[in-house]
């Protein structure tokens, strides 16, 4: 069974800020320029390492207008980066220097945790990890290779109570019960990057709100379609849940479900990958379309927000 996240998307506001935080403040490398396929006048912007790997992928459908969402339960709380442990100190200095928002850092399962929000307000980490400094990663002018993010670490959501979700995550999805901490319990997957996924429970809360510095989905690996279907089957037989129809997302196939803490799971296939429309070498420089909108491109680029000058 292929483990862990594939990707998680959030919604935000205006996309060339988006751009700028992302690729310029933390380093991510622009992998796909492509349009939101349920709603083609807006952008979906996806972000990751060099080789644009699941586990790696931060989405966006950036919102030119978007209302600020309201945290709460029933969705992803912060979204988690893996760094090499002695890059912590980069970083904090960095986020400083960029007048990035910030926490102290903190202790959690072991692990050194700086906390911090993007523009629109979405809670974010990175995670010093030791023993990854052998994995791949491309720096830029200002961020050295030795301290860029290597991939996604995991998420954490706030859910009223863990149990339910947590047997998802177990018999669905290929996780395990790994640990405690006070209110956080935390599922690990057989992968590092993308591996994690934390439950904070909140009991009686208020309920979150979509909208700008909120979390859209989270979607989790398939390595195919037959792999995606049996998860489809477990999914519907022990759980009484039932997903969406396949949905073919160019880069990856698609299913989706709510799972019973409120939150929005994707299952998404690991191919056939970014590549598939423009070589590696140079992703995310022309705006992909799906076949269906090619003939509308120019209408669609005349309605698409600039993202360079």
């Amino acid at each position: 069974m292929t483990q862990g996240l594939h990707h998680v998307t959030a919604i935000s506001g205006p996309a060339r800020r988006n751009l700028d935080f992302y690729t310029r403040k933390l380093g991510l490398r622009l992998v796909k320029k492509t349009v939101n396929f349920d709603d083609p006048g807006s952008y979906h912007l996806y972000y990751g390492n060099d080789a644009a790997g699941p586990g790696s992928l931060l989405t966006f459908f950036p919102w030119e207008q978007a209302a600020p969402g309201r945290a709460g339960i029933g969705e992803t709380q912060e979204t988690r980066f893996r760094v090499p442990e002695a890059a912590i100190g980069f970083w904090t200095h960095r986020l400083i220097a960029e007048a990035v928002p910030h926490e102290a850092p903190v202790r959690l399962f072991g692990e050194t945790v700086l906390a911090f929000r993007d523009p629109d307000g979405m809670r974010l980490a990175l995670v010093g990890v030791p023993g990854i400094e052998g994995e791949p990663a491309a720096g830029t002018e200002e961020i050295p290779a030795e301290a860029a993010i290597r991939g996604l670490h995991g998420v954490s959501l706030l859910l009223r109570e863990a149990g339910a979700t947590g047997a998802i995550l177990t018999d669905v999805l290929g996780f395990t019960e790994a640990g405690r901490e006070g209110t956080v319990l935390r599922y690990r997957s057989g992968s590092g990057i993308g591996g994690l996924v934390d439950i904070r429970e909140a009991g009686e809360f208020l309920p979150g709100r979509l909208g700008a510095g909120s979390v859209h989905h989270i979607a989790f690996r398939a390595a195919d379609d037959a792999e995606q279907a049996a998860m489809r089957a477990r999914l519907a037989e022990t759980h009484r849940l039932r997903t969406t129809e396949q949905q073919d997302r160019n880069y990856f196939r698609s299913l989706y479900f709510r799972e019973p803490g409120g939150v929005l799971f994707e299952i998404a296939t690991d191919g056939p990958g970014f590549t598939v429309d423009e070589p590696l070498a140079d992703l995310g420089r022309g705006l992909k379309l799906p076949a269906q909108y090619e003939p509308y491109r120019q209408q669609i680029e005349a309605r698409l927000p600039a993202l360079t000058d």
